[in-house]
């Protein structure tokens, strides 16, 4: 549980990033050091579940990464105390097995004793398996004002015969003169246990927990909870359910313990001083010095100096619990400095299509209409971030990307020569690509001569879908009998299951037929021949019933002749952006035939692409495995394209909720997008698993990518808002 905000360490800890998300003994936090000491307990089966506020979702995701654990999250939208957040992880742990035995601790508390610690809690768990509560009980070491107590009924692990509040020093003293444990806030219990309890005597909690649950949003690890959780009364476990419960019992132990709540106890842990400091003449000093800071103390015993950058602390540490004051005046006094400085708002997905628009329009459009292809027509290969050509062999695919892009272009309103750049281009394919039999052969070495005479798949489904996007945007529709004759030159090569063979190192692949079947759907559009139809028909099935993994939703790259995996690391591969780039194909093909299961495959295709975002960057990666692991965490660009253009469309096919968390992955995937872009209407293609990207010229090939990404958005747009907005036309 990490929802507490540790007020009484201002100004090291602040809502934002309570005392819980940041060291305080040692070189990890508090919550790191909760999830090491406990993540054994759940091996063998077990699940580790963190409770925490959404405002926290980056921290605890971060630090969760940066030590290398995995854990469900349930995100408060707002803290109700630790009744409703204990009752959230016990519900929905009773989803999964009810009668699981649960550990439920404080993210902020100080444990150096690893295995102490464990030992207890294995101990209580045997009570806690036939119904009892369990807590744990420190053995105080000294009369303490910071903490409540408890009273046992006997020696042992016994019933609980009295809780108690944070008492005077004097009667902490006779409380320990009488037995009495300090109440660590550790509790063993299993799940169905609690949640009866709850519902017994906090029925109000139990009610807003259990509606929160069932509305709760689901992406990646993290469950945020519904609405319906904000009723929850806001109240703490031990007021509503283990003073009146007749099922607690407690467990004494004497590992060391803290529950670092002032800067004192901090400094009792010997490893709480930090950053560059000089004391003289000084003894029994804390000191905790922001990056940057130099501190100097001179003659001072028993101080604390907490430095951040637009707060200092000094206080006597027998007095550092009454911090607790200096916050609540901070409140009328100067409440910009109650919390960190807030980082500027994320742009909405809107703001950054308007953006997007206009560096479509006066960048990336002329600088590739210009620079980008040749007074013969033919389509540059590659760009310098300087704008200088790059001598390179030119690939049949970019030629009819291009062309695809600026008929789309066009199409959109594009006020730019796009027109001539399509006349001048598939007048220069045709002449310097197109073999006799009308497919294209693969590759023209620098000077324009044929490299490679192969007639790729991937290579003809361009061809087709570069005809069918000039076809919408000239109202040629003459142009199909030349789709046509390519089209059947692939269907004859079309084996008993529909697939088609590729050339190359993996002559089965989905990644082919993906093309051909954004060809297909996009001569469908065009108002063309029933054959595109059963084209992407089959097209799907095979995607249904030998591409997509049944247990997972992913779909694989590579397979056999008879479309299994491939052996080997081939056929575990998973690109996160192939997932998006077909959760966006089967949207479409779902929507125009109201065919819910494509519709449901392009959801879960979604959610798998989801697992390759590399949460650190914010960035969609490379490549997986189908069981999660992370294969190549290099970022391209044209997968963030493919996130951005799924998620909008799964916007336009979702209600409230849904909707919402889709349009934020939408506005997460232009933030990553944007990231790539140049101002001269180029780009970087490959990031580095630092955030660094690769000095390297833009390839052509990524502006297909990009264009299709504007024309989702843009859609999408229109249709949530019912406008067609000027300020996102090419115009």
């Amino acid at each position: 549980m990490c929802g507490g905000s540790g007020t009484r360490l201002w100004p090291a800890s602040r809502p934002s990033l309570p005392k819980q998300f940041i060291p305080l003994a040692g070189n990890r936090s508090l919550f790191q050091e909760t999830v090491a000491r406990v993540s054994a307990l759940a091996e063998g089966g077990g699940s580790l579940v963190v409770v925490g506020g959404v405002r926290h979702k980056r921290a605890i995701l971060d630090q969760l990464d940066e030590i290398g654990a995995s854990a469900v999250i349930l995100l408060e939208p707002e803290g109700r105390d630790s009744s409703a957040a204990m009752a959230a992880a016990a519900l929905w742990t009773t989803r999964q097995t009810p009668d699981a035995v649960t550990l439920f601790v404080a993210s902020d508390h100080h444990i150096p004793d690893d295995l102490d610690f464990r030992t207890a809690v294995k101990e209580a768990a045997v009570a806690a398996a036939e119904g009892r509560i369990v807590t744990l009980g420190v053995v105080p070491t000294a009369p303490s004002s910071a903490y409540g107590y408890i009273a046992p009924s006997g020696d042992g692990l016994s019933p609980v015969a009295a809780f108690v509040e944070k008492p005077d020093a004097t009667t902490a003293q006779r409380y320990i003169n009488e037995g009495y444990l300090w109440n660590s806030g550790n509790f063993i219990v299993r799940a169905d246990v609690l949640a009866t309890e709850v519902a017994e005597h906090a029925s109000a909690v139990a009610e807003a927990v259990k509606a929160g649950l069932d509305e709760a949003k689901t992406e990646g690890p993290c469950l945020t909870l519904g609405a319906s959780f904000l009723s929850a009364p806001k109240i703490s476990i031990d007021y509503a359910v283990m003073e009146k419960t007749t099922h607690a019992s407690v467990l004494p132990v004497r590992f060391a313990w803290s529950d670092l709540g002032a800067w004192d106890a901090v400094h009792a842990s010997g490893e709480g001083g930090v950053g560059l400091h000089v004391l003289e003449d000084s003894e029994g000093c804390l000191i905790r010095a922001c990056d940057g800071v130099m501190v100097a103390a001179i003659g001072l015993q028993d101080v604390g100096i907490v430095v951040e950058r637009d707060a200092v602390l000094v206080t006597a540490l027998k007095k550092s619990q009454d911090v607790k004051k200096v916050v609540e005046r901070l409140r009328t006094l100067s409440p910009q400095h109650l919390d960190f400085s807030a980082p500027p708002p994320a742009e909405s997905l809107q703001d950054g299509a308007v953006r997007f628009t206009a560096w479509m329009r006066q960048s990336a459009l002329p600088t590739w209409a210009t620079l980008g292809q040749d007074a013969d027509g033919g389509f540059q290969e590659l760009l310098a971030l300087d704008g200088r050509h790059i001598r390179s062999s030119r690939r049949a695919r970019v030629q009819a990307r291009q062309l695809q892009v600026y008929a789309d272009a066009g199409r959109q309103g594009w006020a730019g020569p796009w027109r001539a750049v399509i006349d001048k281009g598939l007048e220069r394919l045709r002449a310097a690509y197109l073999r006799p039999d009308g497919q294209m052969r693969t590759l023209l070495d620098a000077d324009g001569r044929p490299q490679d005479e192969t007639a790729m798949v991937y290579d003809q489904a361009f061809f087709l879908f570069a005809l069918a996007s000039v076809a919408r945007a000239t109202a040629r529709m003459d142009l199909e009998d030349e789709a046509a004759g390519v089209l059947n030159h692939l269907l004859q090569r079309a084996d008993a299951a529909g697939g088609l063979r590729e050339s190359g190192d993996h002559p089965y692949q989905s990644n082919a037929h993906m093309h051909l079947l954004e060809a297909a759907l996009a001569w469908e559009e065009a108002g063309g021949a029933p054959r595109w139809t059963e084209t992407a028909d089959r097209i799907v099935r095979l995607a249904q019933t030998r591409f997509i993994d049944a247990d997972t939703g992913a779909l694989r790259e590579f397979f056999d002749a008879g479309w299994a995996p491939a052996p080997g690391e081939a056929g575990r591969l998973v690109e996160p952006g192939h997932q998006f780039e077909w959760a966006w194909l089967m949207a479409r093909y779902g929507r125009s035939r109201n065919d819910q299961g494509a519709l449901d495959s392009a959801r879960r295709l979604y959610a798998a692409g989801l697992k390759g975002v590399d949460r650190k960057r914010g960035v969609a990666m490379d490549a997986l495995t189908i069981t999660g692991g992370i294969q190549s965490a290099r970022a391209r660009l044209w997968p963030q394209t493919e996130w951005l253009k799924a998620a909008c469309i799964l916007a336009t096919m979702s209600e409230d909720g849904q909707r919402d968390q889709c349009l934020d992955q939408a506005s997460q995937a232009s933030h990553a997008l944007w990231r790539y872009l140049t101002p001269q209407g180029l780009w970087r293609d490959k990031m580095l698993e630092t955030g660094e990207f690769i000095d390297e010229p833009a390839p052509a090939s990524s502006l297909y990518h990009i264009m299709a990404a504007y024309v989702q958005v843009r859609d999408t747009l229109n249709f949530l808002y019912g406008r067609d907005d000027r300020s996102l036309q090419l115009a």
